[in-house]
């Protein structure tokens, strides 16, 4: 009996140990399928860490490229500011400036009708610092008399015949002074004009 169940155990045995055949080699197989991982993991990584590389460079010049175009936009727009600010304030100037003008007119036509000396002189030196003022703030007197009319710079308040041997559109004589700062008209001078 003994001799019975030992080819019945050989059997189950045999049948565990090819059983346990193609687990042992894969057991094997997979050390080497292991090792063959980080083979390619180190082979992937080095493909992929040049890219990576690349990659940052690019984001880092498209960042340095943005940083260039808004810093020269922002001088840009300081520079325009500021170009805008000096106008404006330039202009607020020769706007108060322009508010003394009539003064001025005022001025001129008592230093014109007045007889007596001293009080003439004292028109007279009012006069001339109001001009002064002008001068420093570059503001100049339009009298275009005997020159061709220009619309630019004068307003026709009344047309006259001309003399003998005038031509016509000719300045004959200036009513109010205009005033320019650096070729924009202030105040256009009212004249009268030969027809």
């Amino acid at each position: 009996m003994k001799d019975k169940n030992r080819p019945a155990e050989e059997t189950a045995e045999t049948k565990e140990s090819e059983a346990k055949a193609p687990e042992s080699e894969t057991e094997c197989r997979q050390p080497e399928a292991e090792s063959e991982q980080p083979a390619q993991k180190a082979a992937k990584e080095e493909i992929s860490a040049p890219s990576e590389l690349e990659q940052a460079k690019a984001e880092a010049e498209d960042y340095k490229r943005k940083w260039y175009s808004v810093t020269a936009e922002y001088d840009n727009y300081r520079k325009r500011t500021q170009a805008t600010r000096s106008q404006s304030y330039k202009e607020g100037r020769a706007d108060v400036v322009s508010k003394l003008f009539p003064v001025a007119d005022n001025l001129e036509r008592a230093f014109q009708s007045c007889s007596d000396e001293q009080t003439k002189k004292g028109i007279e030196m009012v006069i001339k610092s109001f001009l002064k003022i002008l001068e420093e703030e570059k503001i100049t007197a339009i009298d275009p008399v005997g020159e061709e009319f220009s619309a630019e710079k004068c307003e026709a308040i009344m047309a006259v015949e001309p003399q003998e041997g005038e031509a016509s559109g000719i300045v004959k004589q200036v009513y109010r002074k205009g005033y320019e700062q650096d070729g924009k008209v202030l105040r256009y001078a009212q004249v009268v004009v030969t027809k």
